[in-house]
């Protein structure tokens, strides 16, 4: 037996976390930047879960629903997951007109995320598992100079937004999911949304309330190991 199978044996074999899995468009796939909410995430979560980044950036949830089962199969990896966040709204939607390849109308919106729920459930983690996030607001003004920058027209609009977050809230209250309503969340006190949709997850994570992911009714402390230990 070689050193390392011994040591391995000695010990009791490889040790392994509980995951928490962030499905979604470039909000996830950029939230390990620097300062981003799924680094801070993992800070929090550390020695106690495994977060994962499963983010596509551009991808809306047509797209999102096809690639999910490619993602998680019903296997002994589905069972390590405790959570799993699903982040679109975005892309989806976008004004037709001026976006249509990442434009899906609001029912099909739902639907897909229904699906997903689904599919998630027939793999063996239940809805209590699951986390809507919807999508967060847009400052307008701001977008359309972005837009107008790069020689489009303005191709979101803020009040459309709030109908595909409010969309996101009704398939988690049908399906009994969490959701994270983070467009109603982000314009409290009349805070206008940040074009750079990084920064306002930053913005969530100064307030607080990304503690929701934390401290989702799975109990992520109970499924890792107790930190009572304060040492580096």
């Amino acid at each position: 037996m070689s050193v390392t199978g011994a040591l391995c044996e000695a010990v009791g074999g490889a040790l392994s976390w509980p995951q928490v899995l962030l499905f979604g468009d470039s909000i996830t796939q950029f939230s390990f930047q620097h300062g981003g909410w799924g680094a801070s995430l993992a800070d929090k979560l550390v020695r106690k879960c495994d977060v994962l980044n499963r983010g596509f950036s551009g991808y809306n949830t047509r797209w999102a629903k096809i690639i999910l089962p490619r993602l998680i199969r019903k296997s002994s990896d589905a069972e390590a997951l405790v959570a799993v966040t699903i982040f679109f709204g975005a892309n989806d939607s976008a004004l037709k007109d001026e976006n249509p390849k990442q434009h899906i109308p609001l029912d099909e919106y739902a639907e897909n995320l229904k699906n997903m729920i689904q599919y998630l459930k027939s793999v063996d983690i239940p809805e209590s598992r699951v986390i809507l996030i919807t999508p967060p607001p847009l400052h307008e003004s701001a977008w359309e100079k972005e837009c107008i920058a790069q020689g489009y027209k303005l191709n979101r609009l803020n009040m459309v937004v709030g109908e595909y977050a409010k969309a996101c809230l009704e398939v988690g209250q049908n399906c009994g999911t969490d959701v994270l309503d983070l467009w109603t969340l982000m314009q409290k006190d009349n805070k206008p949304g940040l074009v750079d949709l990084q920064l306002e997850f930053n913005s969530l994570q100064k307030t607080g309330k990304e503690s929701q992911l934390s401290t989702h009714p799975t109990s992520l402390q109970e499924a890792g190991q107790d930190d009572d230990d304060d040492s580096s």
